[in-house]
């Protein structure tokens, strides 16, 4: 116990030799020592009959269900560091004394083991039988209804009846209010911990705790406070009951009721898979889809809570101005309308301009740039600051303003510049990635921006072009050209920076000019990688510069202009023009 302790306080401390007395901030960024070295060798074992093989140092229920047998759980997750509370995926192995729990219990060579077993089977009901014996029966009036694992586990492993009777009642916990995006009723909780490790390992705001111990045991922010966490809202689908469920979704739907659609967030440039729940043509929730590669199985709270704008801010009827109010028509009126308008004013070649919002998809984007171009026109812009001025090498470079690496590439990296970015606001399951690699690797992180309460620990460079020609031209840019695999990350606030254009061209420089035909893979005869990424704040401003959307004249200069045009601009965008 105290050589882990002596271990972390020395990486601490030479990282801090290491820094020197430049800007260190950190929050929660604490590490680990989990190895990402080389693959380790085969361990080959027994379940139900069937020979398995598995890497060595895997969980036996990673073994189980490799062999295609699912094993029960509550408290054990993938993507969470094990803890073993709930004891519902006991096993029985042979010449163990009593059956163990397969989340906890590393494989061992010829290992033989019995999911469906008659002592497995006791084991498993016992369980269950404890977990009812203080559950209250809520499921008629629980949001988790229809797709709790509490009920699904109950009918399926648990017994017909329970014999424990509490003489008092059943155990009662005060609710905790912890914001108005997560509603609790800590009656349901069972005590698996998985958002306290979540908070803790992933979202890097170790807010929730636990108090107390055994059947008195509580789990919340002890002093009564919301969650300052920008993936706070992924603790709803850890849940395996109903203690933690969404408060805006509360009692408005049933899971059977509801209409599935696999889409692509659009609120970040990082293109979050998601699934949208749809009660008829009401949006009623948005959850996160699977993907390794991108965002693993989590959202922002952006993401997740943003659908009641498709309810009640959205506009589903055009409008057309008449004695200075607006009046409801229809779209062939609407349409007529614009080209009675066009008609009038006979325009010539680049009188007209087009301005593009950040939430458009590519076919809205080629519609209004072909509508442009038949107006004999090419004035596009983008509504943000510099939207219409191209990038350092222009827009037929795709690789000024793409993220040319791979997501998941954040995984192996070790070092990395954030270079005008807050990415745990611009990017939060991207900031995740960047906690992950942090915590269980030797990374090294240095900012050229404004500071920002980060979950990992960095180094700040300064703020302006003139820092960052430094950095890269001292220790740090050291640190990247010996790395392996280094990254240069670049926010949104790089491309909308006045000295914009020097910036990407030293980020450019930094990377070796265009001696490399590609960009974000293996170079050969580099002995690794380098990674050169800009990022947006919305989906669609990829999108809009694949389409060219963008002229190179002064942002809304609009005074020579007979008529202007947008889609999906936003209020300042009109304010603007005005």
């Amino acid at each position: 116990m105290i050589r882990p302790l002596f271990l972390r306080a020395a990486a601490r401390a030479r990282r801090r030799v290491q820094f020197g007395r430049v800007g260190y901030r950190c929050v929660s960024g604490k590490r680990g020592f989990s190895s990402t070295g080389e693959r380790r060798a085969e361990v080959e074992l027994t379940v139900d009959g069937k020979k398995v093989s598995i890497e060595a140092g895997s969980a036996l229920i990673q073994a189980c269900e490799k062999a295609g047998v699912t094993i029960p759980r509550y408290c054990y997750h993938e993507k969470l560091l094990i803890a073993g509370n709930c004891r519902m995926c006991l096993v029985e192995v042979e010449r163990a004394p009593k059956p163990v729990a397969s989340c906890a219990w590393p494989v061992q060579p010829g290992m033989v083991v019995k999911t469906n077993s008659p002592i497995t089977h006791k084991a498993r009901e016992g369980v269950m039988e404890f977990l009812l014996a203080n559950h209250p029966l809520d499921c008629p009036i629980c949001d988790q209804g229809g797709e709790c694992d509490l009920q699904d586990q109950s009918m399926r492993y648990g017994a017909d009846r329970g014999r424990f009777h509490e003489i008092g009642g059943k155990r009662a916990v005060e609710d905790k209010n912890i914001g108005p995006l997560i509603k609790t009723s800590m009656n349901r909780c069972i005590h698996c911990t998985r958002c306290v490790r979540f908070a803790n390992d992933i979202a890097g705001a170790p807010e929730l705790g636990t108090t107390g111990r055994g059947n008195e045991m509580q789990i919340g922010t002890y002093l009564e406070k919301n969650l300052d966490s920008e993936l706070s809202g992924n603790v709803i689908d850890l849940c395996p009951v109903g203690a933690l469920t969404s408060k805006p979704y509360a009692f408005r739907a049933r899971p059977w009721e509801l209409q599935h659609t696999e889409s692509i967030d659009v609120l970040d440039a990082l293109g979050s898979n998601i699934r949208i729940d749809a009660r008829g043509m009401e949006v009623m929730r948005i959850l996160p889809r699977l993907n390794d590669d991108v965002n693993e199985e989590w959202i922002n709270d952006k993401t997740r809570f943003a659908c009641d704008g498709l309810r009640t801010q959205r506009l589903t009827t055009p409008l057309v101005r008449r004695d200075n109010k607006f009046h409801p028509v229809t779209w062939e009126q609407a349409l007529t309308e614009i080209g009675n308008v066009f008609r009038t004013l006979s325009l010539q070649a680049n009188e007209f301009k087009a301005i593009a919002g950040h939430l458009i998809e590519i076919e809205s984007l080629v519609a209004m740039k072909d509508l442009a171009n038949r107006l004999n026109s090419d004035n596009l812009a983008l509504d943000q600051p510099n939207g219409n001025l191209p990038l350092a090498h222009g827009i037929d470079v795709r690789s000024n303003y793409l993220f040319n690496s791979k997501i998941y590439g954040i995984e192996e990296a070790d070092a990395i510049l954030l270079v005008a970015t807050n990415p745990r606001h611009e990017a939060a399951v991207l900031n995740a990635r960047i906690r992950k690699q942090f915590l269980r690797t030797d990374l090294q992180v240095a900012l050229v921006g404004e500071e920002f309460d980060s979950t990992f620990a960095y180094n700040h460079l300064g703020n302006s072009l003139k820092d960052l020609k430094a950095a890269l031209a001292g220790a740090f840019g050291k640190t990247l050209a010996s790395a392996k695999r280094p990254m240069i990350i670049l926010g949104s606030a790089a491309a909308e920076h006045p000295d914009a254009r020097a910036i990407f061209e030293t980020g450019w420089e930094e990377r070796g000019g265009e001696k490399w035909e590609e960009w974000g893979g293996v170079q050969e005869g580099c002995g690794g990688f380098l990674f050169y990424g800009c990022y947006f704040e919305e989906l669609s401003d990829d999108g809009t510069l694949l389409r060219g959307q963008e002229d190179g004249k002064s942002r809304y200069q609009l005074h020579d202009r007979k008529c202007g045009g947008g889609t999906g601009t936003y209020e300042r965008c009109i304010k603007r023009l005005k």
